[in-house]
């Protein structure tokens, strides 16, 4: 277990890392899960080795929210004065997902003829 945590907190820096020294507007977090799936898909790192540390990462996913939670308690009067503006982009940038995922997997279950 001890491993598959060095390996995802390794992926994480490297992100965190290359986020801030190429000044790339993408979180840290989420170039380390981009570096997390290209070594699972070239079998840089096996499965078997991050499996147990992800299941426990799960199970225990409430506890991740905790610090959202209260960062939304400290600035609730921000989020009061530009509630309109933030449920608009939820609304649109939703929709948007939604549309380009409806449209991406119609042309992929056309091209495979799953019609």
């Amino acid at each position: 277990m001890i491993k598959g945590f060095l390996i995802i907190f390794t992926l994480l820096f490297l992100g965190d890392s290359i986020s801030n020294l190429f000044s790339i507007p993408i979180p840290g977090n989420v170039i380390g899960m981009i570096l997390m799936t290209v070594a699972l898909k070239y079998k840089i790192v096996k499965l078997e080795d991050i499996k147990p540390v992800s299941d426990v990462l799960v199970n225990n996913l409430a506890f991740f929210f905790i610090p959202p939670g209260v960062g939304v308690m400290v600035y609730y009067n921000l989020i009061k004065n530009e509630f309109i503006p933030i449920v608009a982009a939820w609304f649109l940038s939703t929709l948007l997902v939604f549309t380009v995922v409806g449209k991406l997997q119609d042309k992929l279950s056309r091209k495979n003829g799953n019609n």
